[in-house]
């Protein structure tokens, strides 16, 4: 099983582009090889609150299009229990995906689902700080979103 939490606090996300991101980040978390159960949530918020959460935990006092915070990083792999996997937290800024959408000429529900994908790769531990890391992390994502059927353009 696979669960995911959804939160928006900006009132502006159809409910119904949530079972799309679920879909996708379920078809995901497949692609990655993840067989056991896991579970996660994103929160859609505004630039205000998106730019308290980066200055608090990134020290960047500026608004962003997602944030992850991964609640495996850097911890041992527990097995034998028969509980989820918690992967963590994704926050998606809606200001900043509608900006992103406009200029890129695609849909504010593609890039939600774009953003949501990005960061679930954050939870797993794709990176993008160099690089070599942006070009394994971005080509995932992009390997991942053509095939699930959500191309760039």
């Amino acid at each position: 099983m696979f669960t995911i939490d959804f939160n928006d606090h900006t009132e502006l996300v159809d409910k119904k582009w949530f079972k799309q991101i679920d879909d996708l980040l379920t078809f995901a978390k497949e692609q990655e090889g993840i067989e056991n159960d896991a579970e996660l949530s994103v929160t859609f918020v505004d630039k205000v609150e998106i730019q308290q959460i980066n200055k608090m935990y990134r020290d960047k006092d500026k608004a962003t299009d997602v944030i992850s915070f991964a609640l495996e990083e850097d911890e041992p792999e527990i097995s034998g229990l028969d509980i989820p996997r918690v992967l963590g937290d994704i926050i998606i800024c809606t200001e900043v995906a509608q900006s992103q959408a406009d200029a890129y000429g695609h849909s504010f529900e593609r890039e939600l689902g774009f953003l949501a994908l990005h960061g679930f790769l954050h939870l797993l531990g794709y990176d993008h700080i160099d690089e070599a890391d942006e070009k394994i992390m971005f080509g995932r994502q992009d390997e991942i979103l053509n095939a699930y059927g959500l191309p760039r353009d």
